[in-house]
């Protein structure tokens, strides 16, 4: 069973400034409740217990956010990256690294997920590493792009082509079996080259792409928000406005 995760929250988030000049953009309210609480909030619904959340920019606002949201039966862990300036995501991932042990999910710190989708996720169980999808009509540059055939993941990436590209990723990942030993080594092998701190960490999941070891799960139709831009935070605020409301039937 699936009962660790680990979120990926190292990043200012500078593209929202000036929201993000004085807090990270995991700190960001949605209805009363961060965008770390809401991802804390999901995952534990459906019996995730422990959490480790990757920190770099403001880290002791993210700290005492996860002193705040800790309970009884939920461990929140905080890892701090102190290459978040420098390096992309595959860093945090490195830092991370022995937090994958067993079966694991990946959670970008940016992405807002409905129940639905972890359920989703968490029932997907045929492949080592599965990725999460949505499919729409076009794709733009910073779409995080996925080639697939049937559920195998191909390729991945933000430079695939429009004829290459039937899916995006939303940045929320399963890891079962070997496939976290296989992620984690991938890891720790590509942090040793001189480029390693450059890369995002789907670039692994793009590399171990061809040893049919990755798959995916669509979960069109169901609820999720980027918080990239400004303009995400009107689009992701209805959606928390939706699931407050649900909470108080």
């Amino acid at each position: 069973m699936t009962d660790k995760a680990i979120i990926l929250s190292a990043g200012q988030g500078s593209r929202l400034l000036p929201l993000t000049a004085e807090r990270p953009k995991c700190l960001i309210d949605f209805s009363g409740r961060t965008l770390l609480a809401w991802q804390v909030e999901m995952l534990a619904r459906h019996g995730i217990r422990r959490i480790d959340v990757v920190t770099g920019f403001m880290a002791d606002m993210v700290e005492e956010e996860l002193a705040r949201l800790q309970r009884p039966g939920l461990e929140l862990r905080a890892r701090f990256n102190p290459f978040y300036k420098v390096a992309d995501n595959l860093g945090s991932c490195w830092i991370a690294r022995d937090a994958m042990e067993g079966d694991f999910l990946i959670l970008n710190g940016d992405t807002l997920i409905s129940n639905e989708i972890v359920e989703t996720l968490i029932g997907a169980r045929q492949w080592p590493i599965t990725v999460t999808v949505d499919v729409k009509q076009a794709y733009d540059s910073d779409d995080m792009k996925v080639s697939r055939v049937g559920e195998r993941l191909v390729a991945i990436g933000k430079t695939l082509t429009a004829a290459q590209t039937n899916a995006e990723s939303i940045g929320f990942l399963s890891f079962r079996g070997e496939g976290g030993r296989l992620f984690r080594e991938t890891v720790e092998a590509y942090m040793r080259t001189p480029v390693g701190v450059e890369h995002w960490y789907l670039k692994i999941i793009d590399a171990l792409a061809p040893k049919g070891q990755v798959g995916t799960v669509s979960i069109e139709g169901l609820a999720w928000a980027e918080v990239d831009f400004l303009n995400d935070i009107e689009i992701a605020t209805a959606l928390t406005d939706k699931w407050r409301a649900q909470e108080a039937k």
